[in-house]
């Protein structure tokens, strides 16, 4: 890993409509590749938002697998490789490549731009090129290759730094939300309740625990209300909070995502349902209202 340049404009990204802002629940590694509802929606998605007359230049992903301490990072290789980061699933999920490219001027130019709300310095860059190096993780290419097949709109990935509190995420997730007038397409990917210890194999999308879905529908209260803020708060919920989410990792990305919505942006909920009883699938797009 090293350490990013002075700022640089960002050249590379040319003024756009405000693109939406997503938070996507990505589930089983499995739903990359399986013909299952939450599959389904996200290829639909993907299509509707490439059938768009503003194509995203450049997908900025916070996912819940790259968690880092001591700083946020961003990805600068100009070829982030796939990772396979998880364990004792068939052969033809490690098989799975999402080839998209990097954009390292742009990820240096972000990393200088924005600012650790922890210590006040620029971001990292990971340019790869050693043990530590990153790449797409499945949090990120799992939603991403239904979604845009092609593989062919750059990714950038960015890191939590898990040793912070859940406030200094949403507090960087609003420094990226002048991003979205710039051609970049925000895209969060967790989940509204991750509790892998509880999971019932085999069980509908709308089964869940008592506990799960009161989580998921406060959840859901806040973000149809708009009180996004209130969302930092979630760990101090009580014991519905500890079950919905015994390590926070899958519900940081949240707070990214709701960091960068903007006045006028109107919430739209899809893949309402829950994997394994345990898992909520709730996901979510923020954009501004139709004329």
């Amino acid at each position: 890993m090293n350490s990013p340049p002075d700022a640089a404009p960002l050249l590379a990204l040319q003024p756009s409509p405000r693109l939406p802002v997503l938070f996507v629940g990505h589930g089983s590694p499995m739903n990359a590749i399986e013909e299952n509802a939450w599959h389904h929606t996200w290829r639909d998605l993907g299509r509707e938002l490439l059938a768009r007359p503003v194509r995203p230049q450049l997908i900025l992903c916070i996912s819940a697998h790259w968690l880092t301490r001591g700083g946020w990072w961003l990805t600068g290789m100009a070829r982030p490789r796939t990772l396979h980061d998880f364990s004792g699933f068939p052969r033809i999920l490690f098989e799975q490549q999402y080839p998209a490219p990097g954009a390292p001027a742009v990820a240096r130019a972000l990393a200088a731009q924005l600012r650790s709300p922890a210590t006040g310095k620029p971001l990292g860059v990971d340019e790869g090129g050693d043990e530590n190096e990153w790449g797409l993780d499945h949090g990120a290419w799992s939603v991403l290759k239904p979604m845009f097949p092609a593989a062919d709109i750059p990714v950038v990935q960015l890191s939590m730094d898990y040793a912070r509190p859940p406030v200094e995420h949403l507090t960087l997730g609003r420094q990226l939300a002048p991003l979205r007038k710039r051609g970049v397409l925000i895209v969060a990917s967790g989940n509204v309740v991750h509790n892998l210890a509880a999971m019932r194999m085999g069980t509908g999308i709308n089964a869940a625990y008592t506990w799960a879905s009161g989580f998921d529908a406060r959840v859901a209260d806040l973000v149809k209300s708009g009180q996004l803020d209130a969302l930092a708060g979630f760990a101090q919920w009580g014991t519905v909070a500890q079950l919905a989410h015994p390590t926070h990792d899958h519900f940081l990305p949240l707070l990214y995502a709701a960091g960068a919505v903007q006045t006028g942006d109107v919430p739209r909920f899809f893949n309402t349902g829950f994997q394994a009883a345990s898992l909520s699938m709730r996901s979510m797009l923020w954009e501004g209202a139709a004329p």
